[in-house]
């Protein structure tokens, strides 16, 4: 049996998890998890009276928090796991269309992206520093390693089991640079990614990583570079 589990994540979000889950196209899903990265609200308690399972761990950060969650997902015998913000940050009507592309192109890690059409972002709300960042730094990671995505800096997405048998994902960052880590890293396994397009809203409270983090982690993008030219040549590292 093929199994899919959306994976609700959560930090200081007890105003919008409901919401979120609400507008989940449940059906689409054998299971939904929620994993809480050591909220100082209720988020914990207001998941648990969604009536599905709920994971909580110390404060760790964001790429500590999705780790957790993908390593529960797995033992709980997922093929196929949804990154789902309990924010609402994402559009969530775009997940069945995702999971029928994830499916029948075969994909092993599925991203979304707010630039395969780069107006729709503006539309949605992202201010202009923003925008213009990202398109920069998506040029620059799509030239440097060859992967020809639209954006690189999108929280949501779809792992296989087979991606997270693959990658050291457990040696990625714990912050959000680990996002930009596993792409690399399946890229690294020849394994196969995908984009789809999808709406974001910025208009509402938002976790997302400030605009000034996200430039600090763009210069991580060389040092990382570096890195995947020695293991490409057969060096040892910690992520290849």
């Amino acid at each position: 049996m093929v199994k899919t589990i959306g994976i609700i994540m959560t930090y200081n979000c007890a105003q919008m998890i409901k919401d979120t889950f609400d507008n989940l196209p449940k059906k689409e899903f054998d299971q939904i998890i929620v994993v809480d990265d050591g909220s100082q609200d209720k988020s914990v308690s207001v998941a648990k009276k969604l009536g599905i399972l709920v994971f909580s761990h110390s404060h760790g950060g964001y790429g500590a928090n999705i780790k957790f969650g993908l390593t529960k997902a797995i033992s709980l015998g997922a093929n196929y796991m949804v990154e789902i913000h309990g924010d609402g940050q994402y559009n969530p009507s775009v997940i069945p269309q995702a999971l029928k592309k994830m499916k029948v192109g075969r994909y092993d890690l599925l991203l979304g992206s707010r630039f395969i059409y780069p107006k729709t972002a503006l539309e949605d709300g992202m201010s202009i520093p923003r925008f213009l960042a990202n398109i920069i730094f998506s040029f620059i990671d799509r030239h440097l390693f060859q992967i020809p995505l639209s954006e690189f800096y999108n929280g949501f997405r779809i792992y296989s089991k087979k991606l997270i048998s693959k990658v050291k994902f457990e040696n990625t960052a714990n912050n959000y640079f680990y996002s930009f880590q596993v792409i690399i890293q399946a890229k690294y396994h020849n394994l196969k990614i995908g984009e789809i397009a999808v709406h974001c809203d910025y208009h509402k409270q938002h976790t997302s990583e400030s605009f000034w983090a996200a430039a600090l982690h763009s210069i991580e993008t060389f040092k990382l570079f570096a890195i995947y030219l020695l293991a490409k040549l057969g060096f040892k590292t910690n992520l290849f």
